[in-house]
């Protein structure tokens, strides 16, 4: 079953991609003869499992716009769990049962009902009683099965949720960083409660189920009896283990050290007995159920003393504050400073210099300050800009206050540009930290991007200026003739066009045969027709090359480079569409960002964490008892190490 809703995931991306070549480019990507052969593989997979995965080309879902969301009373109530952060405490709970660990999923929780086996009806949690009801979004969740094999009556409980780099993919979109979204969480619950589901189709929201409310004429003795029976329908449940109280403890270790990496927002873990008859024997408190608890990630906190804010201009204008306090280890690593959002958490906590602050890891990821202990309130708002000494303001959106360099020639902006265009993902040039790019700037040696590659003019300034000698002077030149020979999903990162990450350069560059001509002169159209574009980013990089000045600027710099050829990613590529983890040291690559890069040009997307998805990971410690490898070897996932991965995929 599981081989067969993977087959038909695969189909239902080819036979959609096929369709959008040929109705919306006048492209025919394959034949007619093709597309029927596995258009008809689908319908038989499709008749053969009782699954209809959203989006399949079988099915014409339309879109609904509503003037308001239906409201809808739960037929049974959605109770929160009683929490701890004591792995103990968890341990105890359980005593001598058998129970089942998942992640605790940070979205929108969501009751789906299926009749005959198709989805009738889907409600948001709402208050515990009442939710609204979402049934045309929930139809376009990227992975909710429309139709299953089950025709009795089914209710199962789930968390809608949109990963982090979907949710950095929307936020790349939008131009205002302060109508950004703040967190992956947020951007789902608005995105779940539209009123247009067409936008809720957008933006690739995912339903991981939880939780088996009723099935009609099923009984089950155990949950993961439930989860299986769930994954056998095709639904994508919440990963999750069998623990004992004298277990539990490594398998919560297991989800710390894979929370680094998850895709997936999480805020903990639940913990629940495995034999149900026993679970809903304990009935339930006022306020929360007695089968289950929740586990809160203990987030370590440490004390220290705020010495400064930093005051961050960025390239829009925003200056946003950074708290740098007195070193620290949280979560094994040392910490030193934190962001402070805007004027309005400033206010809150009440910062002053000299002030003794509590901080620690949001999520064990994010460093945050959790109070402030002294609460001075002494920390004056700059008036002039860091960097160039122009008014600042203090501008109010969406009820938080931020503060704003005035001046449209801010230096800042400029360095900001250079600080990207000589970044990793862009030229990657060694040696030109934001600090030397400012003393360059300063000295008018770089009024524009071509100007990196002619900083040899000026040999006798540098060498005599602070933290430069002829060696380094040199190496700076060796670092900048290299980058003269770039690919062109880097080259068009480099130039800093809002709303245009390195993932968006590539989607384009991709899109239209990595041809340098076509690239540098899209239309708005023409990139609106790309899947994944939207009028954000098609009206921003269309701007950008519009623009007489920009053009001049991109003429000039490409007189300075040497365009690498990007391989041609074909059909007949071994790893195309496929999921592949890279983790551990490399022998035959340089960087484990070069084994990336090559993996990705043959097609395949790259992932941090393994799952059921993954495809292979690559470890040359293919024995370690690493979470990788033990998720790996769980789940069946092959493990090879990286001279057997580039003789099979990369020869």
């Amino acid at each position: 079953m599981a081989d067969d809703r993977s087959r038909m995931t695969e189909l239902i991306q080819i036979l959609n991609k096929a369709s959008e070549s040929y109705y919306a480019k006048d492209e025919e990507i394959m034949s007619n003869f093709e597309y029927d052969a596995l258009y008809d593989e689908l319908v038989t997979l499709e008749e053969k499992t009782g699954i209809v995965l959203a989006g399949s080309p079988t099915q014409k879902v339309g879109y609904a716009a509503v003037d308001f969301l239906p409201k809808e009373t739960h037929d049974k109530p959605m109770l929160s769990l009683s929490k701890t952060k004591s792995r103990d405490e968890l341990a105890d709970w359980l005593a001598d049962r058998e129970g089942l660990l998942s992640w605790k999923l940070d979205g929108l929780t969501v009751v789906l009902t299926y009749e005959n086996g198709e989805l009738s009806k889907a409600v948001t949690r709402g208050n515990g009683e009442v939710g609204e009801v979402i049934t045309p979004n929930a139809k376009t969740f990227i992975n909710v099965p429309l139709k299953i094999s089950f025709k009795e009556k089914l209710v199962i409980r789930g968390e809608a949720v949109i990963s982090y780099p979907d949710f950095e993919k929307v936020n790349a979109e939008i131009e205002d960083e302060e109508d950004k979204y703040k967190n992956p969480r947020n951007l789902c619950s608005g995105s779940v409660r539209q009123l247009n589901s067409e936008i809720t189709a957008k933006r690739h929201v995912r339903l991981i189920v939880f939780s088996l409310v009723s099935a009609e004429g099923k009984t089950f003795t155990y949950r993961s009896e439930e989860f299986d029976f769930l994954t056998g329908l095709g639904f994508e449940v919440v990963e999750h283990h069998k623990v004992t109280g004298d277990t539990v403890k490594d398998r919560i270790a297991y989800y710390a050290e894979k929370i680094q990496t998850y895709e997936i927002p999480s805020d903990g873990l639940v913990l629940c007995y495995e034999d149900i008859a026993y679970g809903k024997s304990l009935g339930m408190t006022a306020k929360f159920p007695r089968d289950a608890i929740a586990f809160k990630w203990q987030d370590e906190t440490a004390r220290t003393v705020l010495r400064e804010i930093e005051w961050s201009p960025s390239r829009t204008g925003l200056i946003n504050p950074v708290a740098i306090f007195d070193s620290v280890e949280l979560e094994g690593t040392s910490v030193s400073r934190a962001s402070v959002h805007n004027l309005s958490v400033l206010d809150d906590l009440k910062l002053g210099i000299g002030d003794e602050i509590l901080v620690y890891k949001a999520n064990m990821i994010i460093p945050q300050i959790a109070e402030n202990i002294t609460k001075s309130g002494n920390l004056e708002i700059p008036a002039t800009c860091p960097c160039c000494g122009g008014p600042t303001s203090v501008r109010v959106v969406k009820e938080a206050k931020s503060l704003y360099c005035s001046n449209p020639d801010c230096p800042a902006k400029q360095i900001k540009k250079f600080s990207l265009f000589v970044s990793r993902d862009a030229f990657n040039v060694d040696g030109l930290s934001e600090a030397t790019l400012e003393k360059f700037v300063d000295e008018g040696f770089i009024k524009e991007y071509s100007d990196l590659f002619g900083l040899d003019r000026y040999h006798d300034t540098i060498v005599t200026m602070d933290g430069f000698g002829e060696k380094s002077y040199q190496n700076l030149m060796d670092s900048i003739e290299k980058a003269r020979d770039i690919s062109l999903p880097n080259f068009v990162y480099s130039l800093g066009i809002l709303n245009i990450g390195l993932a968006n350069a590539k989607v384009i560059c991709k899109a239209f045969g990595n041809d340098l001509d076509k690239v540098l002169h899209l239309t708005r159209d023409e990139l609106m027709s790309v899947d994944g574009i939207g009028e954000v980013i098609a009206d921003s990089y269309a701007a950008y090359f519009a623009d007489e000045d920009n053009k001049k600027r991109v003429d000039n710099l490409l007189r300075c480079v040497r365009m690498r050829k990007e391989d041609v990613v074909t059909e007949e590529s071994l790893l195309t569409g496929k999921t592949v983890v890279v983790t551990g040291s490399l022998n035959l690559y340089a960087s484990r960002k070069d084994l990336q890069e090559e993996i990705e040009r043959r097609g395949a997307k790259l992932s941090g964490s393994v799952s059921k998805n993954t495809f292979v990971l690559v470890n040359n410690d293919v024995n370690s008892a690493s979470s990788k490898n033990k998720t790996a070897k769980e789940l069946g996932i092959p493990i090879m190490s990286e001279e057997d991965f580039v003789n099979t995929y990369l020869k």
